[in-house]
């Protein structure tokens, strides 16, 4: 079964590394095959990891959108995770099972899990 989503005009989405944007008519989209996808709202900046929860997701990201970096962005991961757990001890359960979603390759629901650890703004 095909993964459907939809983008607003101006709405930007990453498929495997490569951005792409939406003209100036909402559409349409499937995806037919195994793809590693974020849309735009879900794309951490490096400027806007302004806390260590978003300093994971970042390093998950990476890890999720450019596999062949892989070795030196599963180091920065660690350093980062050791660094949350080590500021965040009441988060550790949640910062373990992120941790065990990377360690399966389950990119995607780490991302996902992490952003739940947001502090609120």
């Amino acid at each position: 079964m095909p993964l459907k989503f939809s983008l607003r005009p101006g709405e930007k989405v990453i498929v495997n590394g490569a951005v792409i944007g939406r003209g100036e008519e909402p559409g349409t989209f499937y995806l037919y095959n195994k793809a590693n996808f974020l849309r735009g709202r879900e794309v951490m900046k490096e400027e806007s990891a302004d806390c260590i929860e978003k300093k994971l997701y970042l390093a998950i990201q990476l890890l999720y959108l450019f596999p062949e970096d892989t070795a030196e962005t599963k180091a920065k991961f660690d350093i980062v995770f050791e660094q949350a757990k080590a500021a965040q001890p009441e988060k550790l359960a949640e910062l373990e099972h992120v941790a065990r979603l990377v360690q399966e390759g389950d990119h995607y629901r780490a991302l996902k899990q992490t952003a739940k650890l947001f502090p609120e703004s």
